[in-house]
C-alpha cells in the first residue's frame, strides 16, 4: 500500500524536529563563551569557564553527576538482563512483569519522593522497628537521603529505571530465537544464565542499545530525582546549574551556560565510558564462548536477580502508599508507625491553591500527547513497515542531556521575544514527548497484518481512507496507549517546564519539586499523590475506550 502522506514530509517533519536540539545547543554555546549581546555579552571569552573551574567543589559535583549515572545504569541493565535471561517464560517471570509494568506511569520526582518516605531517618522502615530493634525514640541524625555519596539518588534511579529497560526488552525479546536458543545451550550443558550470556545476549544488547544510552544520558543530567534524593553539599551538577539559572543576578546565566556545556561534555564521557565497557563486555563474551566452560549453579544468582526487582518495585508502591497515608495524617510523631489521627485539611488547604497547576498540568500534557500522537501516525504511515532506526534523529532529545539545551531554547525564547505561555510549554514537551509515543506505537503498528489492507486497496479504498477507516480502527488500543505514555511523560517533565515557562507556567510537577526543600511532608503527599496518580488516569482511558467501543466485538477487545 502506498503512504497517505507526501514522500518527503516525513522527512521535513524529522528535520524540524532536530531543530529545537541543534538551536537549543547554539543557544547554549555562545552564552557559555561570552556571545550574548541581550546581557552585554558581544565577545568570544572564556573567562566564564574559568568562573566555573572556581566554583566550590564543582569537580567533585560532576564526578557525583557522572558515577550516579554510570552506576544506576549499568546495575539496573544487569539486573533486568539477569532476570531476563533467568526467568523469561515462567511463571514469577510474568509475575514480576505486570507488578513493574504500572511503575512505568509513576514520573520519577513521584518515585523519589515515595523511596525518600521510607528510606529518611523518620521514615517508614526505620519505624517498624523503632524503639524495639533500635533503641531510637527520635529520628536519628543520619544524612539520608542526600547522602555525599549519591547513593539514596542511585537506588532511587534504579528503581524507576528497571521497568523501562524490562520493558524495551521485553519488545526486543520477539524478535530473537529464544526458545530454539536455550533448548540448543541446555543441551550442551549450559544453565539459564550462561547459556542466554552466550547466544542470545548480544543481539539482544543490540535491540536495547539506544534505549540504554538515553537512560544513560538521562541519569547523568537529571534535576527533580536529584533534588529530592541526592547530595546538598555540593549537590549534582545539574542541580548547581539549575541554581545559577534562577539567580537574581542575571549575570549568572553565563556561568549556567558554562556549566550546561560542562553537563554536555559530561554526557559524550559517560557515553565514550559505556563504550568502554561494551568492549571490554564483547572481549569477555568472547573468551567465556570459546572457553566451553560451564558455569556452575545459577539459582542463587537468578534469586538476586528476582529479589531486586520485586524489592524495587515494592519500594515504589510502599512509598506510594506513604505518600497517600501521609497527605491525610494528623499527629505523626516517631516512632509511632502509623498517625494517631486522619484528617482530610491538608487537602482542604492545598485545593485552594492546585487548581490551577492541576488544570495547567493536564492542559500541556494533554495538547503535546495528541500533536505527538499525530505526528507519530503520519511518521509511521510514511514509513510504513520499515525499521524504526529511519526516525533516529527523533530520539535526540533523549542522548543530548535536558539542560545542555533547553536552556539555549529558553535563551533564544527570550532574545526573540516569546512570552512563557501553556502553548510553548506543550510545543517543548512535544520534543520529549513524540520519542516516547514512537517508541509505544511502532512494534503494534508494524505487527498488523498488511492483508487487510491490500484487500482494502483492491476494492478502490484510497490510502487516506484506508488509514483513517481499516488501520486506525485496529489500532485504537494502540494508539490509546501510546497516548497514555505521552501523557505521562508530559507530566514527569521538571526541567522543561521550569525554565520555558520562567516560573509563570507551574505544573503539578514543578510545585511538588519545590516543596521538596520544605518539611511539611503532608502537603508534599498530597502533590507527589496527584502527581503519581495523573498518569494512571491516562492509562485508565486506554484501558476503557477499547472495552466500551467494541464490547460487542470479542476479538477487537483483546
Amino acid at each position: 500500500m502506498k503512504s497517505a502522506l507526501h514522500p518527503h514530509i516525513g522527512t521535513g517533519v524529522t528535520v524540524v524536529l532536530c531543530l529545537p536540539v541543534l538551536a537549543g545547543l547554539a543557544g547554549t554555546l555562545l552564552p557559555a563563551f561570552g556571545y550574548l549581546p541581550a546581557l552585554g555579552g558581544t565577545q568570544v571569552t572564556f573567562q566564564h569557564f574559568e568562573a566555573l573551574a572556581a566554583q566550590p567543589h564543582i569537580l567533585r559535583s560532576a564526578l557525583i553527576s557522572l558515577a550516579a549515572g554510570l552506576t544506576s545504569t549499568f546495575v539496573a541493565l544487569v539486573v533486568v538482563a539477569t532476570f531476563v535471561a533467568g526467568f523469561a517464560g515462567t511463571r514469577p517471570f510474568a509475575f514480576i512483569q505486570h507488578l513493574l509494568s504500572p511503575l512505568l506511569a509513576v514520573p520519577h520526582a513521584a518515585s523519589a519522593f515515595a523511596i525518600a518516605f521510607l528510606i529518611a531517618p523518620s521514615g517508614f522502615l526505620l519505624r517498624i522497628i523503632s524503639p524495639e530493634l533500635t533503641g531510637f525514640t527520635r529520628p536519628p541524625d543520619w544524612l539520608i537521603p542526600n547522602d555525599p555519596l549519591g547513593l539514596s539518588m542511585i537506588s532511587g534511579l534504579v528503581a524507576k529505571e528497571i521497568p523501562f529497560l524490562l520493558l524495551v526488552m521485553l519488545a526486543a525479546l520477539p524478535q530473537l530465537p529464544v526458545a530454539n536458543a536455550r533448548r540448543l545451550m541446555t543441551a550442551l550443558g549450559f544453565n539459564r544464565v550462561s547459556g542466554f550470556a552466550i547466544a542470545l545476549w548480544p543481539l539482544l544488547y543490540r535491540q536495547v542499545r539506544l534505549p540504554v544510552f538515553a537512560v544513560l544520558v538521562y541519569s547523568t543530567s537529571v534535576v527533580d530525582v536529584s533534588m529530592i534524593l541526592g547530595p546538598q553539599l555540593p549537590p549534582t551538577l545539574p542541580v548547581r546549574i539549575a541554581h545559577w539559572l534562577a539567580d537574581d543576578d542575571i549575570g549568572a546565566r553565563f556561568l549556567a551556560s558554562a556549566g550546561a556545556v560542562l553537563q554536555l561534555a559530561l554526557g559524550l564521557l559517560a557515553i565514550a565510558i559505556w563504550i568502554g565497557v561494551e568492549r571490554l563486555g564483547r572481549i569477555c563474551h568472547r573468551r567465556l564462548s570459546s572457553s566451553g566452560k560451564r558455569l556452575g549453579d545459577d539459582r542463587l544468582l537468578r534469586l538476586a536477580a528476582a529479589s531486586v526487582m520485586a524489592t524495587s518495585a515494592a519500594f515504589i508502591f510502599i512509598g506510594l502508599g506513604l505518600l497517600a497515608l501521609w497527605s491525610i495524617a494528623g499527629l505523626w510523631p516517631f516512632p509511632d508507625r502509623l498517625p494517631t489521627n486522619l484528617t482530610f485539611k491538608t487537602w482542604e488547604r492545598a485545593l485552594e491553591t492546585l487548581a490551577a497547576p492541576l488544570a495547567t498540568t493536564i492542559a500541556i500534557a494533554l495538547l503535546s500527547s495528541l500533536v505527538a500522537l499525530a505526528i507519530a501516525i503520519g511518521l509511521l504511515s510514511r514509513s510504513g513497515h520499515s525499521s524504526a532506526d529511519r526516525w533516529l534523529p527523533v530520539f535526540l532529545p533523549l542522548l543530548v542531556p535536558e539542560i545542555a539545551f533547553v536552556f539555549g531554547l529558553q535563551i533564544l525564547a527570550a532574545m526573540v521575544g516569546v512570552s512563557p505561555s501553556i502553548a510553548t510549554v506543550a510545543a517543548m514537551h512535544l520534543v520529549f514527548v513524540l520519542p516516547y509515543v514512537l517508541l509505544s506505537l511502532g512494534p503494534p503498528w508494524r505487527a498488523l497484518d498488511r492483508r487487510y489492507e491490500q484487500i482494502a486497496s483492491g476494492l478502490g479504498k484510497s490510502p487516506l481512507a484506508i488509514l483513517v477507516t481499516i488501520r486506525l480502527p485496529m489500532l485504537l488500543r494502540a494508539c490509546l496507549t501510546a497516548f497514555a505514555v505521552g501523557f505521562a511523560v508530559s507530566v514527569s517533565l521538571y526541567l522543561p517546564t521550569v525554565l520555558i515557562g520562567a516560573g509563570r507556567v507551574t505544573t503539578i510537577t514543578t510545585e511538588a519539586v519545590a516543596l521538596s526543600s520544605g518539611g511539611d511532608r503532608r502537603v508534599i503527599g498530597v502533590y507527589a499523590l496527584l502527581q503519581a496518580l495523573l498518569p494512571f488516569l491516562g492509562f485508565l482511558v486506554a484501558s476503557l475506550v477499547p472495552q466500551l467501543l467494541f464490547r460487542h466485538r470479542r476479538a477487537m477487545r483483546i
